[in-house]
């Protein structure tokens, strides 16, 4: 036995979600999982494990938990509040956590999605391949006050580490690459659609985002409906009221509503980070321009174990160390510390 994760409280919106389900998208399932895989990937940088080990997600607020083994917790994505027993917990990092001791995590100062992750990750079962909920489909549930989550076997070796992470929970800038509809809306609309500050709005979940401006709504030529057919993630749909919606990770398969475009992969997180009223522009780029973007997204996360630092670090293995000022000031053996 390995342990056992124990809820002692548990936000509105917990739930254990993984890379999600590949391949079922033609039976109507789509892939589900994390809304910011990137930070399972920064999880899993901090605890030298596979990226595919399913994690806690935490929508805006966590909860308080309890191990009864010793293990080694990682923590990423929206910044939240967290304390050991009391102790304030550095986000983006590592830290041991001992049987008994309690890890309370609270709201996200920054973001919308959190993410607990422990050592060997956890070893509930696994439905269709993967051990993730997917809501919309009826697959899981959200984790409950007193449930108790079984811990896969690890190695104990990774508390004390930090991750800078990338820059997502601030919105900026999103790279949008033409859909099959784009060209059904007119070039003014695709410009003005670039030019608009959006904001995202309270209307907004794992299956899709609304995005809210001061601008008129959008509209593609020859109305609203198009022949119901395949969507993906990333999706931009422009609904009845003319409001763009970006659709998440638990979206539908099919669709009739006309796309503007779609976000590139390597964005989504920052979407699906951005808190209510966060500000985001889109910007139209070429197929071409997209692949080199994802390429390079993929090799920054291949990057990611190497950029682990040790959270305390000895001054021995700085090899920089003569440029921090170690010094604040100078006094003298000899002078008179009373002296006028």
């Amino acid at each position: 036995m390995t342990g056992t994760l124990i809820l002692l409280e548990a936000g509105p919106a917990l739930s254990l979600q993984d890379m999600g389900r590949q391949g079922y998208l033609a039976y109507g399932l789509t892939r589900g999982g994390a809304a910011d895989r990137l930070a399972l990937h920064e999880g899993a940088a901090l605890l030298s494990q596979s990226p595919t080990l399913a994690a806690i997600e935490m929508v805006g607020l966590g909860g308080r938990f309890e191990v009864t083994h010793d293990t080694v917790i990682a923590l990423t994505g929206a910044e939240m509040t967290a304390t050991l027993d009391g102790a304030s917990l550095r986000w983006n990092a590592s830290h041991a956590l001992p049987a008994g001791a309690r890890l309370r995590i609270g709201g996200a100062r920054q973001g919308t999605y959190g993410y607990l992750h422990v050592a060997g990750g956890f070893d509930t079962p696994e439905i269709m391949g993967a051990r993730s909920s997917h809501l919309t489909a009826g697959i899981g549930a959200l984790l409950q006050k007193g449930e108790r989550l079984p811990l896969g076997a690890a190695t104990l070796d990774r508390a004390g580490y930090l991750l800078a992470p990338e820059d997502r929970l601030s919105g900026g800038e999103i790279r949008v690459m033409p859909s099959i509809q784009t060209s059904q809306f007119t070039a003014d609309t695709r410009d003005r659609f670039a030019r608009t500050e959006f904001h995202r709005d309270a209307r907004g979940n794992r299956q899709g985002i609304r995005m809210a401006s001061e601008a008129a709504g959008f509209s593609a030529r020859g109305g609203l409906s198009i022949l119901s057919e395949v969507i993906t993630e990333g999706d931009i749909q422009i609904t009845g009221d003319g409001a763009p919606y970006v659709l998440m990770c638990e979206c539908q398969t099919t669709g009739g509503y006309p796309r503007i475009g779609t976000v590139i992969p390597c964005d989504l997180p920052r979407v699906a980070q951005a808190a209510v009223g966060t500000a985001l522009r889109f910007r139209f780029v070429t197929l071409a321009e997209a692949r080199v973007l994802e390429q390079r997204a993929r090799a920054e996360i291949k990057a990611l174990p190497g950029r682990v630092q040790p959270l305390v670090r000895d001054p021995k293995d700085i090899s920089d160390l003569l440029s921090y000022q170690l010094v604040s000031g100078a006094v003298s053996a000899t002078a008179d510390p009373y002296a006028p």
